[in-house]
């Protein structure tokens, strides 16, 4: 039986986490609030691009852009979005398994495929069972820009274009609630399927269309990989949050568990001086 000074050092460092946890929460909360009004505030931009996109390039005749155009798959990319840091609950390993399972599924060796990672936990994974990760990425803020991330975003198209790979899938972590978080899987490239869910509307422009396309279709690429990353992020903040209120609220049922036991400890400790003293005393009678 553990004594009473290491049932109150164990209380004493219990609380002291509970407290780093505590804060941990508040920070993610405020974190993840932003995180949530950033990603919905991009949707109607990236709504309206993939509509005049669409309307575009379905509503004028000999369009013919790479970007548009299925190819034989020779090797597949994978965009996968992970965070930098851990205590997030089950936020990168549900990603990861995915992936990772995916990949193992389609593919036989390091040729067919290649790996885009944004974010060290994904990055490290990958790494350590020796995948091919052709671009990693560290460091993304909290709160990121769509200025710092338009090199990764053009980069990412330009390996497409390159003939890096022939084609290119995103996968995140997709924010439903506070609580609840859903891996999704996104085929980027080629946009074979941009005017499935968009209303088409007529649009008088010049130059050609051929012309604007060259233009709007990269950046509507990277806008999708810019909203995914936002998406990413406010999941990641409320898988966090959600996670140190957990780990807060598990600190306080062992704080009051070491307490009970303290305090029978105590008792059993003052029960035995007592019956010493009186065994004592009886003795010296």
């Amino acid at each position: 039986m553990a004594s009473l000074r290491d049932i109150k050092s164990r209380i004493t460092s219990t609380k002291k986490t509970s407290q780093i946890t505590k804060a941990m929460e508040m920070v993610s909360a405020a974190k993840w609030n932003r995180g949530v009004m950033n990603a919905k505030a991009f949707v109607p931009y990236m709504e309206k691009i993939q509509e005049v996109t669409a309307s575009i390039a379905m509503g004028s005749k000999d369009v013919n852009h790479p970007m548009l155009t299925s190819r034989p798959v020779k090797k597949t990319g994978y965009l996968v979005i992970t965070s930098d840091r851990g205590l997030a609950g089950a936020y990168n390993s549900n990603v990861l398994r995915q992936v990772y399972q995916t990949i193992q599924n389609r593919h036989k060796s390091n040729e067919e495929f290649a790996i885009i990672a944004i974010g060290r936990v994904g990055r490290d994974f990958f790494q350590k069972r020796g995948m091919n990760v052709v671009l990693d990425i560290v460091g993304i803020a909290d709160q990121p820009s769509f200025v710092e991330i338009q090199d990764i975003a053009s980069n990412t198209v330009g390996m497409f274009s390159d003939g890096t790979f022939d084609e290119l899938y995103v996968y995140y972590s997709h924010y439903i609630s506070a609580i609840s978080q859903e891996v999704k899987e996104k085929k980027l490239l080629p946009l074979t399927n941009i005017a499935a869910s968009t209303k088409l509307t007529a649009y008088e422009f010049e130059p050609n269309a051929e012309e604007i396309l060259e233009v709007l279709l990269p950046q509507y690429a990277e806008s999708l990989i810019y909203g995914a990353l936002l998406d990413s992020k406010a999941s990641e903040h409320a898988a966090r949050m959600t996670a140190m209120r957990n780990a807060t609220d598990n600190a306080k049922e062992l704080i009051n568990s070491l307490s009970l036991s303290y305090n029978r400890a105590r008792q059993a400790a003052i029960t035995q001086e007592i019956t010493e003293i009186v065994g004592g005393a009886a003795a010296l009678e």
